[in-house]
């Protein structure tokens, strides 16, 4: 039997291991998905030598960067945005062969992109500096929106939540949480926005899907903006991990 999973820590509840194993069962695939919460990155090459028929590994917070090191090549995306969340594994003789690529780009451009409008959305503030930020970036300038990220310390190339006033908000239109912030069961805390300068031209991204409705797209609403949770993001993902595992 084969078998996939996910790395990470700490993993509570994960769609990924819900998601591919209804889809083993549904589609009589001989395999399992489980979960591997490790503490460190280091502990990587323990889990493949405990689990020499794992195929592909899905690889979430704190290690998509962290990963890297680890990789025998990585694809040029992934090499790009400097994350990889997808890892194929195969075997040549006694060598474990371990590629990395990076699907976030792939989920999140195909969801937001039937919300971008050339026309009003040209510039976007990027909530949050981690790994999948990265891909967020990437996957914004490829529709050719230019970025700002925004972080709450003083970093090169960030402005801070404090440089956000209601005249960045209408020219940076387009504002995508890459945070925790909202994430149930803190579901009462949002980013510190200047929300009443937005309207129905203002794009709210939450990569949240627990809950399916955060404070940052409900405070969003109230002045009506266009706002979308990342389920949508996360099931392209898994197609997409899926595909990099058999090459496709």
């Amino acid at each position: 039997m084969d078998k996939y999973g996910l790395i990470g820590y700490p993993l509570g509840h994960s769609f990924s291991i819900s998601y591919f194993n209804q889809k083993f069962h549904d589609e009589d695939i001989d395999a399992v998905y489980e979960n591997f919460e490790i503490p460190t990155i280091d502990a990587l090459p323990e889990v493949l030598s405990q689990n020499p028929e794992l195929k592909g590994l899905n690889v979430t917070i704190p290690y998509k960067e962290k990963v890297l090191p680890f990789l025998d090549s990585i694809s040029p995306e992934a090499r790009s945005i400097g994350a990889v969340n997808v890892i194929r594994i195969t075997h040549q003789g006694k060598d474990t062969i371990l590629k990395g690529y990076n699907s976030d780009v792939i989920g999140f451009t195909k969801s937001i992109e039937p919300m971008i409008d050339k026309k009003w959305h040209n510039k976007a503030l990027i909530l949050g500096t981690g790994g999948a930020s990265k891909a967020i970036d990437y996957g914004l300038r490829n529709l050719g929106l230019e970025t700002v990220f925004v972080s709450r310390y003083e970093k090169t190339g960030t402005i801070q939540y404090k440089d956000i006033t209601p005249e960045v908000i209408r020219e940076y239109n387009v504002i995508v949480n890459c945070t925790p912030l909202g994430m149930y069961p803190h579901t009462e805390e949002c980013p510190q926005l200047p929300y009443e300068a937005m309207d129905s031209h203002t794009i709210l991204y939450d990569l949240i899907y627990n809950p399916d409705e955060t404070l940052f797209m409900k405070q969003g609403e109230k002045y009506g903006a266009q706002t979308k949770n990342g389920l949508e993001m996360l099931l392209l993902q898994a197609f997409a991990s899926w595909e990099f595992w058999h090459e496709k």
